[in-house]
């Protein structure tokens, strides 16, 4: 398939009006942040179940997950991990690793599962369990990936400010560009994700689909921009993915991070919603909503967000649309459908509405409908 290619300009800090100069940017700011990564296997005896990996002492860490060999490969039983805090030296409670998300980015060397925010520790225990299923085995190569995502956060964001459609988009819904933290104002480094971005095929944001990235929910909002970070060096140096997979983020302060680079005006292609991320952009939530609900702070930030990029295109946040899938699928629901099957769809839907994953988390999903309100409320 050849992919629409269009072009867009590169702006620091945070994006301002459409067709109007950005802020400016002083020679001595912002600066790219490096991460920095260590890894441990995770052994398997042959014939076993199950598997465990004991790290008494690691460099600095904040962020990690388990990665195996094959992308394609799920983890169909349980993984938990448990981090020693490098400020009290106390041992965490185990927690789970979410390992539903599905297949990545169509480059991935490795599949895993989803990245978790930790908070500065110095040392980790991993366990993994093929679960109940007798015939289920573990994925061959398990490691355990710690990310180290650097301390600095570049920029402070700004205000927003109104805009009109943009990026092609022909819509005429009103909903203002909001404030968006660009990749340079979360410290990306660049260089570690030099391919180009790719754009959706079609040209046109049909819907948008709302994610939890399953980390812990105790990152203070001056950590965001590391987390963001750490989950950008989690998918393009432990998985292998172009780029980070979702287009946008959204912080539990309700500040808007830029994802996948390409513009935030442009229908950039993401690898967030296997199967449908031809025709969808991604918005993820930074922690987990499984039983903590959301703050409104969050829940306003998703809804200003997703009425922008909607009406870019003239697509109403309280409608329906139909999406194409690009594999087979089944979701959280039980409805399953095959490559080429014509789906209705929510505009605002979560992720699980289009694959089998508990994501974007009970409390978080319960309050798609209020989102879907206060969408249409911005646009107008």
């Amino acid at each position: 398939m050849k992919w629409v290619q269009m072009a867009a300009a590169a702006v620091t800090g945070v994006f301002a009006l459409h067709g109007a100069p950005g802020p400016t940017v002083p020679s001595d700011g912002p600066r790219p942040v490096a991460a920095h990564s260590q890894t441990r296997a995770v052994p398997v005896a042959s014939g076993e179940r199950d598997a465990s990996v004991s790290l008494s002492a690691t460099r600095p860490f904040s962020l990690l997950g388990v990665t195996w060999d094959d992308p394609r490969a799920r983890l169909t039983g349980t993984a938990e991990f448990r981090t020693r805090s490098a400020v009290s030296g106390q041992w965490s409670g185990w927690s789970p690793l979410d390992a539903d998300d599905g297949p990545g980015d169509a480059s991935a060397r490795r599949g895993g599962t989803s990245a978790v925010w930790a908070g500065p520790s110095d040392g980790a225990e991993v366990r993994i369990a093929a679960g109940s299923d007798p015939t289920a085995v573990l994925p061959a190569g398990l490691r355990l990936d710690l990310i180290d995502p650097g301390r600095d956060t570049p920029v402070t964001p700004a205000a927003g400010s109104p805009a009109q459609p943009a990026g092609g988009g022909t819509g005429t819904l009103g909903a203002g560009w909001p404030a968006i933290t660009s990749r340079a104002g979360w410290g990306a480094d660049e260089s570690i994700s030099p391919a180009a971005p790719q754009y959706l095929p079609g040209g046109k944001v049909k819907a948008v689909v709302v994610h939890h990235t399953a980390g812990s929910n105790a990152y203070s909002c001056a950590e965001a921009p590391a987390v963001v970070r750490g989950i950008y060096a989690y998918h393009v140096q432990q998985l292998g993915w172009r780029d980070i997979g979702y287009n946008f983020l959204v912080d539990k302060c309700g500040t808007l991070y830029e994802g996948r680079k390409g513009g935030v005006d442009r229908p950039v292609l993401g690898a967030h919603a296997y199967g449908f991320n031809t025709e969808t952009s991604g918005i993820a939530v930074l922690g987990t909503y499984t039983t903590t609900a959301p703050g409104e702070a969050v829940t306003s930030a998703v809804a200003r967000l997703a009425a922008w990029k909607l009406g870019q295109y003239g697509v109403s946040p309280t409608g329906t649309t139909t999406l194409t899938a690009g594999a087979d699928g089944t979701n959280y629901f039980g409805r399953a459908w095959t490559l080429g099957t014509r789906i209705s769809l929510p505009t605002i839907h979560g992720h699980r509405d289009g694959y089998n994953t508990q994501c974007p988390g009970d409390a978080l999903y319960a309050e798609l409908t209020r989102i879907r309100t206060l969408a249409a409320q911005a646009a107008g």
